[in-house]
C-alpha cells in the first residue's frame, strides 16, 4: 500500500512540474480552445430524422 501511495505522489509532482513549465501564452491558448469548444457545445442541438420516409 505504501508503494502505491508513493507512486501516486510522484505522478502528482510530475504533473505539477509539467504544468509550471508552460508559459502564460500556452495556458491562455489552451483555455481559449476549451472555451470555444464549450460555446460550440452549448449552441449544438440534436435533431432526429426518421430513417423511413412516409
Amino acid at each position: 500500500m505504501k508503494k502505491r501511495k508513493d507512486t501516486f505522489d510522484k505522478a502528482e509532482l510530475e504533473l505539477l512540474k509539467e504544468g509550471l513549465k508552460r508559459s502564460y501564452k500556452e495556458r491562455f491558448e489552451m483555455a481559449t480552445d476549451l472555451y470555444k469548444i464549450q460555446q460550440t457545445m452549448n449552441k449544438a442541438s440534436v435533431l432526429h430524422k426518421p430513417f423511413i420516409s412516409k
